[in-house]
């Protein structure tokens, strides 16, 4: 008994585990006969649990860093690790099959389904994962229950506001409980009050399921709701900012106040109307820029 206590607690010492691992990224494109670095030597590791932060102005290759992550874009060099996998070492058909089952994603246009409910929206991603039909209209309701909207399964995205737009992207991302939630720019178009409920739902869904955050945004206010701050310019790391330890459960309910001036930058809107399975993908590069080979 007194072993069993013993290796209870040895593991408890440990803490969290590193479930993504950033190693020496580079991303270069090139645009007819200059070469632009977009991400240039970035390392960094996310904690299972955590609520990393990617702050930066427009053009500082956050966007560019969190598609590298997500292995929807190629990277020059280095090395992106994931629950211990390189995913730019897996196939096209591995890496679809894998952000399937680890990964979710909130957008900053919503990207919604226009011809589909909020209910069926939400049950979209789970149809790929073979969810049988009972089981996921079930989870998708008790989803969108959560996320304030159990009047408004019926209703599609134009019957919807902003708002409520959002929260049904927010539950289509968490809906599958992915371990790893990536959020691009995810209250870009909401109002401040609106901005703050939406925020307050993705910490409060991703910390009751112990669920690792990735968020960019050029908002330092929005920055404070993460509990660490990786601060971007050109392409390069400026600051590791902590904000709260997770390996230290009396940090875990700390709050800061990063209430400071926003940027005024305006990012890319993903167009509205793309499916989903090609929204998943968050490509961002133009036709103009080629891949540095």
């Amino acid at each position: 008994m007194g072993e069993k206590k013993a290796i209870e607690k040895q593991e408890q010492n440990k803490g969290p585990e590193k479930i993504i691992e950033v190693k020496h990224v580079k991303k270069v494109y090139r645009m007819g006969s200059e070469r632009i670095c977009a991400v240039d030597d970035v390392s960094f590791d996310i904690l299972k649990g955590e609520f990393c932060c990617l702050l930066g102005t427009s053009g500082s290759g956050k966007s560019t860093l969190l598609n590298l992550m997500a292995g929807i874009e190629k990277l020059t060099s280095g090395q992106i690790v994931i629950k211990g996998k390189n995913i730019h070492k897996m196939n096209e058909n591995n890496l679809a099959r894998f952000r399937q089952n680890f990964l979710g994603f909130v957008f900053q246009s919503y990207n919604l389904l226009n011809s589909m409910t909020a209910l069926e929206n939400v049950e979209f991603p789970l149809v790929f994962k073979k969810v049988p039909l009972r089981k996921r209209k079930k989870a998708a309701k008790e989803m969108l229950v959560k996320v304030g909207l159990g009047t408004r399964l019926k209703h599609k995205p134009k019957q919807m506001s902003g708002g409520q737009q959002q929260r049904v992207g927010i539950a289509r991302a968490f809906v599958a409980k992915p371990e790893i939630v990536f959020a691009d720019e995810p209250t870009g178009n909401l109002d401040t009050k609106t901005t703050m409920e939406v925020m307050d739902l993705i910490k409060q869904i991703a910390r009751d399921n112990h669920q690792t955050i990735v968020m960019v945004t050029h908002d330092k206010r929005l920055a404070g709701y993460a509990d660490k701050i990786i601060h971007i310019l050109d392409g390069k790391i400026q600051q590791v900012e902590i904000l709260r330890d997770i390996t230290k459960p009396e940090e875990l309910g700390k709050s800061r106040d990063y209430n400071l001036e926003a940027f005024s930058e305006e990012e890319n809107v993903i167009p509205e109307d793309a499916k989903f399975e090609e929204a998943q993908k968050l490509i961002s590069a133009t036709t103009e820029v080629k891949e540095e080979t």
